[in-house]
């Protein structure tokens, strides 16, 4: 029998995306003030941190500790959406609705990448749960993209 630590794959990259979600989602609260987008991105955290936390267990597993770092790429989606403020003197919801929409085709991406790959079964089952939420979260952040042009 193979041992479940050699089948656990592409977990950290998810909740590195993730954790560079919440990141992003709680600059853009504090750069586009309005009530309703601080409502709807407490949303997105919360979705995201509950699914970080559902998926440590595996974390350990693939890495024997804990995934508390950031994925790359959302630190640059960042980097790029804070500069395109500076350069254009524009923070508007837009900017970060639109960056923020990309995070979440990225958080799909690396999910779908885990799941093509073998899992233990228990894996597997948590991450097809998170994908039908991460979906749900995507879905609204795309009608909301689409409300804001």
């Amino acid at each position: 029998m193979q041992n479940q630590t050699d089948q656990v794959k592409h977990i950290t990259d998810i909740i590195k995306v993730m954790n560079g979600g919440m990141e992003f989602y709680q600059e853009a609260k504090t750069k586009i003030g309005t009530d309703s987008y601080k409502v709807f991105f407490n949303r997105m955290i919360s979705a995201k941190r509950e699914a970080a936390a559902e998926l440590q267990q595996f974390a350990v597993q693939e890495q024997g500790e804990l995934e508390k770092d950031t994925s790359n790429a959302v630190k640059l989606r960042q980097s790029y959406t804070k500069l395109l403020s500076k350069i254009s003197g524009d923070t508007t919801a837009f900017t970060y609705i639109d960056q923020l929409e990309e995070v979440e085709d990225k958080v799909l991406e690396e999910i779908d990448i885990a799941l093509e790959r073998e899992q233990p079964q228990n894996c597997e089952i948590i991450l097809q749960r998170i994908k039908v939420r991460m979906k749900e979260c995507h879905d609204e952040m795309k009608a909301l993209q689409q409300t804001t042009v």
